[in-house]
């Protein structure tokens, strides 16, 4: 019958620990009423208690701090501590050490060693000691591997290793969306707002110490997330920005195409990159985390060959009084164009003045601007419509409806500027 040898005894012994802060301890009063039996003998006991605060000994709240009691979360964008240390067990002289700590993720392996030097000896019962720290940047799981190579008083050389797994998990869910604004007569393009939800996964609260945007080489940035005071703004969301438990919260910011890529492209078409997100917090006791988006993406609206725009038009008009508006026509397609205007009314909204009137050229990334007038035959809030342009090249109609809204009164009521 064969027999496996017995499992050779290593002379080396390695523990690791994961380096956390500690927590503040958390007491569970007992009270009773004064009539009860105990009477304040309860009472007594949690004054006496040197875990609790001084006249606040039923809330639950200490002042002593407790060391942790298991592994913990690790989250994405934390920094993973770890205390190595090698022990010789032994009654001997061990020579050649060498210790090496790798993390392996489900894309890559790295080596956090301090030192990859070897140690010439350990005498017994004495240690090599290693801190290792890393900023974690993936989800999921991750396995940190430790190895230790030596080499006997006899000469035989000696290897084992081992494994610890851990999961990293999320700590932030993080979603955008991108507002497209009419921008003024100055700009060639448009401006683009990025609204950016953040919400708290975890299970404890978060100091939210810095969220900012930081833009692509197309784009300059504003946040807008203080209140303009006098001297320096002051956040929205107040003095103490914490964000609790699956809270979300909302932040603002405008972005504006660089002059020069505004000059070159006259407008910014399909994909451009806007920038990522750089939020940092921390939690419990100042542990710090930092998590930074992907390159986010932003599809420019397509505004087809020609693009009609409103620069000027009044919110409030007479009854059957003319009221004017200017119109913006930009060529965004790469071809000369030659446009004719044409006015259809509607049943409420009837234009004055000539239809099918030449505006001549207009070049690619061109603009022109259109002074027409209006009249309500109909009262409230009605929708201006009716415009169409027409290509004389490429015999082809662009039809132009619900451009914009204007509230409709009677002439009898005052109106106030």
């Amino acid at each position: 019958m064969e027999v496996n040898p017995p499992k050779q005894e290593h002379l080396l012994a390695l523990k690791v620990m994961r380096l956390t802060k500690p927590t503040l301890f958390t007491n569970i009063p007992v009270t009773c009423e004064d009539r009860d039996l105990p009477g304040d003998l309860f009472n007594q006991l949690m004054k006496d208690d040197p875990s609790t605060v001084n006249g606040a000994e039923t809330l639950m709240l200490g002042e002593m701090l407790t060391l942790p009691q298991n592994f913990g979360n690790i989250f994405l964008g934390e920094t993973f501590s770890s205390y190595i240390s090698v022990h010789n067990d032994s009654n001997q002289i061990v020579k050649d050490i060498l210790v090496k700590a790798d993390l392996q993720t489900s894309s890559q392996r790295l080596n956090l060693s301090a030192s990859n030097a070897t140690v010439a000896e350990l005498k017994s019962d004495c240690c090599i000691d290693d801190v290792i720290h890393h900023e974690v940047k993936e989800i999921g799981t991750h396995i940190l591997v430790c190895a230790v190579s030596y080499t006997t008083q006899s000469g035989e050389k000696m290897y084992f290793r081992k494994f610890f797994k851990f999961q990293v998990l999320k700590p932030l869910d993080v979603k955008t969306k991108f507002y497209n604004a009419e921008s003024d007569l100055s700009s060639v393009t448009d401006e683009v707002f990025l609204e950016a939800q953040i919400q708290n996964i975890t299970t404890s609260p978060m100091f939210m110490e810095k969220v900012s945007l930081e833009p692509s080489m197309m784009y300059n940035v504003v946040e807008l997330n203080t209140v303009k005071q006098v001297g320096e703004g002051e956040s929205t969301f107040g003095s103490r920005t914490y964000l609790q438990p699956l809270d979300t919260r909302q932040y603002l910011y405008c972005l504006k195409p660089k002059q020069e890529f505004a000059e070159k492209a006259g407008i910014i078409k399909g994909v451009t990159v806007i920038g990522k997100l750089d939020i940092v917090w921390k939690t419990n006791l100042g542990e710090r985390g930092r998590l930074q988006t992907s390159q986010l993406q932003r599809m420019a609206p397509g505004y087809g060959d020609v693009r009609l725009s409103l620069e000027a038009i009044p919110d409030t008009v007479n009854l059957e009084e003319p009221f004017h508006i200017t119109c913006k026509i930009t060529n965004c397609s790469e071809r000369t164009m030659d446009l004719v205007l044409e006015m259809c009314n509607t049943n409420s909204i009837h234009w004055c003045g000539v239809s099918g009137r030449q505006l001549g050229k207009l070049n690619p990334s061109s603009s022109l601007y259109l002074a027409l007038t209006l009249l309500s035959s109909v009262q409230g809030l009605q929708s201006v419509s009716g415009l169409r342009l027409t290509d004389t090249f490429l015999k082809r109609t662009y039809e132009y409806d619900d451009i914009a809204q204007v509230c409709v009164v009677s002439s009898t009521i005052q109106v106030e500027s």
